[in-house]
């Protein structure tokens, strides 16, 4: 039988895709193996958001090249999409599949073969591109929340991001495909199901009629009999008003939100060409937490910008600082060359970037440990996903507020169940609690 590897690299909709593509062949019968095994064929998802995940998708190839270098390798991913040429002629690629050939590989692999040395390409124009392109997946090995991609494609044109040229506009997935697959994840034996895609927020936009992801969220529960639904991250400016009564009067949206941030000074977000400014931001979060006192809240933020002076790198840190946020992801700025701010003036020192990002990601410990503490005492509902790796024992999961959780009795039984937990204490960013009751 014809052993392949697959390796993913970037964001959870790669993740999807690649579950995709592994499910697909599985069906055909083939072999999956782990990408560290030797196989007869590799396949490499690749990501471009910055020239580093470049560098680590050429190493991916280069890898599996020397693993067997009789192996046919398919690359395909972001950053297939931006620069075709360049991975076809690295050794042993037969093919290159853009973003929109993504979805062929289980059809077209059977045909390649390495002695052809063939270098094929298959892209498109992904800015002409309208239709939602997607592998239905009804599985995900080892994990006890499914990921469901709804959405692909990005309209925002930030300055610092390739993604928009490698994904396409946004189109999203019909609704009736949507209730399909959320049905399918749970006859699967899924409980918990989290909405994905690039832009998540613009959802349904495309769509004749227009919908929104409001209105799909209503849909769920109303036709599906899902225990618990998370959203991915959402742009500020899309989080509506009517998004957030819809996710507080829900009895299966989970408490948690994703809101990119990117900075908290004014003229940094302008360079950045974010849509929002700083107090939008602001609003939209005090106006969350008024509506759910309970929820999470986390963000992205991204420090080192070009031309970010001490001043502006304060005047985010002060933001944040005024903020009532679960948690924090920093990234300092890595130039993606073929976008706007790489050709900026006032490129920051990587010296200068790493204290920052350290500043912030102690700011974000912080945030994580106080937004965790408020929790003693209460009773959290939590999905148990696995034994814990402690030496104690116990299990583990996530709380519907996005709050990991340590679970210090109970059995193995309860694994992909949710159960309610009473938190006792904290040890360090986890919350430690005991079960009460358990359905």
């Amino acid at each position: 039988m014809t052993s392949v590897a697959v390796a993913t690299l970037g964001c959870k909709v790669n993740y999807y895709e690649s579950a995709g593509i592994i499910e697909r062949l599985a069906e055909q019968g083939y072999t999956i193996v782990p990408f560290s095994s030797e196989a007869d064929i590799y396949i490499v998802n690749t990501c471009t958001v910055t020239a580093k995940t470049d560098y680590q998708s050429r190493q991916l190839v280069r890898r599996a090249g020397k693993r067997n270098p009789e192996s046919s390798i398919i690359v395909t991913g972001c950053y297939a999409q931006i620069a075709p040429q360049a991975l076809a002629e690295l050794p042993g690629v037969v093919l290159v599949a853009g973003t929109e050939a993504k979805e062929r590989i289980p059809e077209i692999i059977g045909t390649l073969r390495h002695s052809e040395a063939a270098h094929n390409i298959i892209t498109s124009d992904i800015s002409q591109v309208r239709r939602f392109s997607g592998l239905p997946v009804t599985g995900f090995h080892g994990r006890t929340r499914a990921y469901l991609k709804i959405q692909d494609g990005c309209n925002a044109f930030c300055s610092y991001c390739i993604i928009p040229y490698a994904r396409g506009p946004s189109r999203s997935l019909p609704p009736d495909r949507v209730i399909e697959a959320v049905h399918s994840l749970q006859h699967a034996g899924y409980r918990e199901v989290i909405l994905t895609g690039i832009h998540l927020g613009l959802y349904g936009n495309d769509l004749d009629p227009r919908l929104t992801l409001a209105s799909l969220i209503r849909r769920i529960e109303g036709e599906t009999s899902l225990e618990r639904l998370r959203i991915s991250s959402i742009e500020p400016m899309e989080v509506t008003n009517s998004l957030i009564d819809t996710i507080a009067t829900s009895s299966i949206t989970c408490h948690h939100l994703h809101i990119p941030l990117q900075s908290g000074d004014e003229r940094v977000l302008a360079r950045m060409k974010r849509t929002y400014t700083a107090e939008d931001f602001r609003g939209h979060v005090m106006n969350i937490m008024e509506r759910m006192p309970d929820v999470a809240v986390g963000t992205d933020v991204i420090t080192g910008f070009p031309g970010e002076s001490e001043e502006e790198f304060c005047r985010t840190l002060s933001f944040i600082d005024a903020l009532p946020l679960a948690y924090l992801h920093v990234f300092p700025y890595s130039t993606r060359p073929g976008t706007h701010a790489a050709e900026m003036a006032g490129q920051i020192k990587e010296s200068v970037k790493k204290k920052r990002a350290k500043i912030l990601r102690e700011r974000g410990m912080e945030k994580r440990r106080a937004f965790i503490a408020r929790f003693i005492g209460n009773e959290l509902s939590v999905l148990v996903e696995a034994k814990s790796d402690g030496a104690g024992g116990g299990l583990k999961g996530f709380s519907d507020n996005y709050i990991p959780t340590h679970i210090a009795n109970g059995d193995r039984t309860l694994v992909n169940r949710i159960i309610s937990v009473t938190a006792e204490h904290c040890e360090g960013e986890i919350l430690v609690g005991r079960i009460r009751t358990h359905g």
